[in-house]
């Protein structure tokens, strides 16, 4: 079981002189915890808290390398807790149950433990309900530390017991601050012009761990000169987007899609088009997801849109990757740029409800085949009007069933084709008035 346990009050011991450089750099005070000032400061959830010295279970969800393990500790050293830390991804039920018996006897002799568990979402939820009883009853004051949705990962009944806190991604100024701390710790400045320097910030992506982990490579390989961008960029490895095609991180990215689309920014479009990309997300997902852009945000506004994305789906399926994800390139900027429209989106829905109150009313008879002859006799398709025999080839003939009035679903948007569609329909409104007199 990875499992660490520490006497109360006690602050983090020193890491040996050869850890990682980030445990080195660890924060020894809640102070110097960078970029969740929001959480840490003396108006936020953590700082109330710890002024206080009363604190409640929490989750804490946030990306990677943003200080959830850190912060956990420093806090049961801030207000005299027992500390222990497991994980989900090495840890059972027996180790669980393990956990607890020890906490209940610490806490005979006045001793409360601050259980943290790393990857808490790893728990299934019949585990995670073995948390209830011990967090109900303080034998163990619970920080889960999660960089998934909580709302989609725990049990309800575990939400309503802990307190849900969120972790910024660290920015270019927190990142900028630890890279700092880690010249002085090492008593060297990095070997990187400017730009080079920025480029390494912005490829950690938010992740402090990573970050120093990069500078710390940088160091033990002591370039000879200092390093541009593309210089770092052929000496490390570049980082891979954190992405679950299955998670938060795959649903956030194409709603920012989705929506930069329907609000006609195609550079932003363009953008969450290739992030996803270049997470790695399957290309005919992506296209499947552009059709419905097309039929949900423009529909008749310009029927060419759902052309074009079946068309730069058949493009990528005949060209494969890179190449056919162009393709899906121009068919996002064209959606993007295309005029909007719901309006048909809209009437389906509308048509729908009324379609299941209305159940299964007849059409009138008029309008039914009669392929037998008591069909013919009980009148199926009797005075039906023949609308290309009918001046204008427009009838004006009443097609809804007799114990319905006519509905109106789809109202055309003033925009694109669908200007053109609201003239016909009102044409054909004058002439239907105009023949039932």
């Amino acid at each position: 079981m990875d499992l660490f346990s520490s006497d109360p009050v006690s602050a983090p011991p020193p890491p040996p002189s050869g850890a990682p450089l980030a445990e080195r750099l660890r924060p020894r005070t809640l102070a110097e915890v960078v970029g969740q000032a929001h959480l840490t400061g003396a108006d936020g959830a953590i700082g109330r808290m710890v002024a206080a010295g009363r604190l409640s279970s929490m989750i804490l969800w946030g990306p990677p390398g943003t200080g959830k393990t850190t912060i956990a500790r420093l806090l049961a050293a801030a207000v005299g807790l027992r500390f222990v830390a497991i994980s989900a991804v090495f840890s059972g039920v027996a180790d669980l149950k393990k956990v607890f018996a020890e906490a209940r006897d610490h806490s005979r002799t006045g001793t409360r433990t601050l259980l943290f568990v790393d990857e808490i979402h790893r728990f299934n939820r019949a585990q995670q309900d073995g948390f209830l009883p011990y967090v109900e009853d303080g034998t163990v004051i619970l920080v889960g530390a999660t960089t998934e949705n909580p709302s989609f990962e725990l049990n309800a009944a575990l939400l309503s017991r802990a307190q849900v806190l969120i972790l910024n991604r660290l920015d270019g100024a927190a990142l900028g601050d630890l890279l700092a701390r880690a010249e002085a710790l090492l008593g060297t400045t990095l070997p990187l012009t400017e730009a080079a320097r920025a480029a390494l910030i912005a490829s950690a992506d938010g992740d402090g761990r990573f970050l120093l982990n990069q500078a710390e490579t940088l160091v033990s390989i002591a370039p000879p000169a200092p390093l541009d961008p593309a210089g770092l960029a052929a000496l490390l490895h570049r980082r891979v987007a954190v992405y679950d095609k299955d998670r938060e991180g795959h649903y956030n990215l194409i709603s920012a899609l989705h929506k930069s689309v329907r609000g006609s920014d195609p550079q932003a479009a363009l953008y969450y088009l290739a992030r996803m990309l270049v997470a790695g997300e399957q290309p005919l997902y992506l296209a499947r997801r552009l059709v419905r852009m097309a039929i949900e945000d423009i529909g008749l506004a310009d029927p060419q849109a759902l052309a074009h994305c079946l068309a730069a789906k058949d493009a990528y399926d005949f060209l494969g990757s890179p190449e056919g994800e162009l393709a899906l390139a121009q068919a996002c900027l064209y959606l993007a740029t295309a005029p909007k429209s719901n309006a048909g989106y809209v009437a389906y829905k509308a048509a729908r409800r009324t379609a299941e109150q209305t159940g299964s009313l007849m059409p009138p008879k008029t309008i039914l085949n009669a392929p037998t002859k008591l069909m013919k006799q009980i009148g199926y398709g009797q005075d039906y009007a023949y609308d290309h025999d009918a001046p204008d080839a427009f009838s004006g003939d009443d097609y809804w069933p007799e114990e319905m009035t006519p509905q109106s679903f789809y109202t055309p948007s003033p925009r694109g084709f669908e200007a053109k569609i609201a003239e016909r329909l009102a044409y054909w409104e004058r002439l239907r008035r105009d023949r039932r007199g």
